[in-house]
């Protein structure tokens, strides 16, 4: 019990009272003191270090550790403060942060809106709405054990999908269980919107893409689905600067190609060019050894 009471109350700082602070200070201070609280090394203490470890192991961590667990902290608790600045700052405060290239496609027709677990990603797809788009965002299933005995974590990740949901103006589609409904939705001539870079252990059917060097195993399906109903595909990317805590937004069409093969290599072949650009914004590190199986140690 006085372990599940500490896990509580770490879930209570990390994801509820600090990122918090972004819904009731001026982003220009918040930010400032974040980029203070980011140097705390017990704040996110475990799944920081487990990044660090996994990146080191991989060779993407220089010689100045500090600053690059500094980093990966900073990013982490922006993207939960995202969730708060999201339900209380309007359209008109992304604007004035958020720096926008290229064009979101047509409303009205079936797409495919795909990122990765890199920057802070929610004011691409609050972006998205503010064009138009009505997406229903494939989420992961809240059934995993990493959401077991943690009561705060668990009520914290419903609320996001139900954020992401309303901000969309389309429920959300678990990835998991409800394959059928991805399906249907293409048939609809719905969008979706899905992040792509997920580990594959729990899919069906995997593909090998090479990522930095290394073989990471992925899922195959929603490729699949993409390739067969020749579905378009639009990448966006959303980073932080982490000088002023203004974001940028990169929007590109795809070229899905013919395979799943070729629309893997020039899926993951983004993510490889963005985590060479900053290895610390990646979110997934801590659990490297499952996204690279072939490379564990």
């Amino acid at each position: 019990m006085r372990q599940r009471f500490r896990t509580e109350a770490r879930d209570l700082l990390e994801l509820v009272l600090l990122p918090g602070l972004a819904a009731i200070l001026p982003w220009s201070w918040c930010f400032a003191l974040f980029r203070r609280l980011a140097h705390w090394h017990w704040l996110y203490r475990t799944p920081c270090n487990q990044a660090l470890d996994q990146a080191k192991k991989r060779g993407w961590v220089g010689p100045d550790e500090a600053q690059w667990i500094w980093r990966r902290r900073l990013v982490t608790l922006v993207d939960h403060a995202d969730h708060y600045l999201g339900l209380w700052r309007s359209d008109a405060w992304m604007r004035r942060h958020l720096h926008v290239t290229g064009q979101w496609p047509t409303v009205g027709q079936t797409v495919l809106l795909t990122t990765f677990h890199w920057g802070a990603g929610y004011w691409g797809l609050r972006s998205a709405a503010a064009h138009g788009l009505r997406s229903h965002a494939l989420v992961a299933t809240l059934e995993s054990p990493a959401y077991q005995g943690r009561t705060l974590l668990t009520w914290y990740a419903r609320a996001r999908n139900a954020h992401v949901a309303r901000t969309l103006g389309a429920p959300t589609i678990d990835i998991v269980h409800r394959l059928r409904d991805v399906v249907r939705a293409l048939r609809n001539h719905k969008a979706l919107l899905g992040l792509i870079d997920i580990p594959s252990d729990d899919a069906k059917a995997s593909i090998t893409v090479d990522v930095l060097g290394l073989k990471a195993s992925v899922p195959r399906g929603l490729m699949r689905l993409v390739v067969d109903h020749k579905v378009p595909v639009v990448l966006y990317i959303t980073g932080l600067n982490t000088d002023d805590g203004s974001r940028f937004l990169h929007i590109q069409p795809l070229d899905a190609g013919d395979t799943v093969e070729s629309l893997a290599a020039r899926l993951f072949g983004e993510l490889d060019r963005l985590i060479r650009s900053d290895a610390p914004a990646w979110h997934f590190w801590s659990i490297a050894e499952r996204f690279f199986p072939a490379s564990a140690q």
